[in-house]
């Protein structure tokens, strides 16, 4: 006889890849940090544009890759529960989706919420400041 909560079998398989990939989220926030120093040192000593392309793009690669470490954990945050996927049924679906917004709620969650905003502001600053998608030549 299992302790504790159940969890259905078609919400099982994201959960658990969302409890890996919440484990890495120190590991790909310190790696955001040592691209954006590498970026910002080679700022600082005026290198050649294509050796800052390659920079500007592996930073918002690291800052994409911890932004979903920090939405992995927030969901897990919230359990299992708050899981809504294309396959359930419309009112298995308002139940996570309802699920999901109670869960933002709790103070647990709150600091995680937090977290994903300011590492999505951040990436989108990035964005803004530097070129990280090719230019279209009209």
């Amino acid at each position: 006889m299992p302790l504790g909560r159940r969890v259905s079998k078609d919400v099982a398989g994201p959960y658990e890849a969302d409890r890996r990939l919440a484990g890495e989220y120190r590991t790909r926030l310190a790696e955001a940090g040592a691209a954006e120093r590498a970026l910002r040192d080679a700022e600082a000593r005026d290198a050649a544009e294509p050796e800052l392309r390659e920079l500007t793009l592996a930073f918002d690669r690291a800052l994409t890759a911890a932004l979903a470490g920090a939405e992995a954990a927030e969901r897990e945050a919230i359990g299992p529960r708050g899981y809504a996927l294309p396959e359930q049924d419309a009112k298995t679906r308002r139940a996570a989706e309802i699920a999901r917004r109670r869960g933002k709620a709790k103070p647990a969650v709150k600091p995680w919420t937090a977290e994903v905003d300011r590492l999505r502001t951040a990436r989108e600053a990035h964005r803004l400041g530097f070129r990280t998608v090719p230019t279209i030549a009209v």
